[in-house]
């Protein structure tokens, strides 16, 4: 989670979130700034847009709800954080044509990247997925490809124990996204 603080934490959430389309990359808005996230790697981008695809297969299966890959801006309504850009989410809400998505995803995924490692990057990890589930999300996927457990699948209501997948599982988000589910083996493809 390599960050650059954009902004003075003196702006409206209002006047941020207009700042916040005039950014390039990826941002977020935390503690009345705006926040950009470095770039990320090759693995970690095959595996959320692999996550990405598989969420897309499922929309198109279901008809409900809006699957999205890296790099989407969904506006929460939080003390600390009014946006949140997951690698990869599903969404059940209205569309917003080109605006930012109202509200949280009901699923997230963060794919760890090669500095989101050690006690300073769980500290962060953990206090976005708190976010998350305070902004309305269900099921929070932390993504660690160098852990032989590849996924923890975090949910709202038991966030201090979540199920662990490795390689040769079958992961899911449930009840979150019934019935989807997706090799972990895909992740690396």
């Amino acid at each position: 989670m390599d960050t650059l603080v954009l902004d003075e934490p003196t702006a409206t959430t209002e006047e941020l979130i207009e700042k916040l389309y005039q950014t390039e990359g990826k941002a977020e808005i935390i503690n009345g700034e705006i926040v950009k996230f470095m770039s990320t790697g090759c693995e970690p981008g095959i595996a959320s847009l692999n996550i990405a695809l598989s969420l897309k297969m499922y929309q198109r299966e279901i008809k409900r709800g809006i699957a999205f890959g890296d790099n989407i801006g969904f506006i929460v309504n939080l003390p600390n954080r009014k946006s949140v850009s997951p690698d990869a989410a599903y969404y059940i809400g209205k569309p917003m044509g080109m605006k930012f998505l109202q509200g949280a995803p009901i699923f997230a995924v963060e794919v760890r990247s090669e500095n989101d490692y050690g006690e300073r990057a769980e500290k962060a990890i953990a206090e976005k997925r708190a976010d998350y589930f305070a902004a309305g999300t269900e099921i929070v996927w932390d993504v660690d490809l160098l852990s032989d457990e590849v996924i923890k699948s975090f949910h709202r209501d038991n966030p201090d124990n979540p199920k662990v997948f490795r390689r040769g599982d079958v992961a899911n988000a449930e009840p979150a996204l019934p019935k989807w589910k997706m090799a972990v083996n895909e992740l690396f493809d």
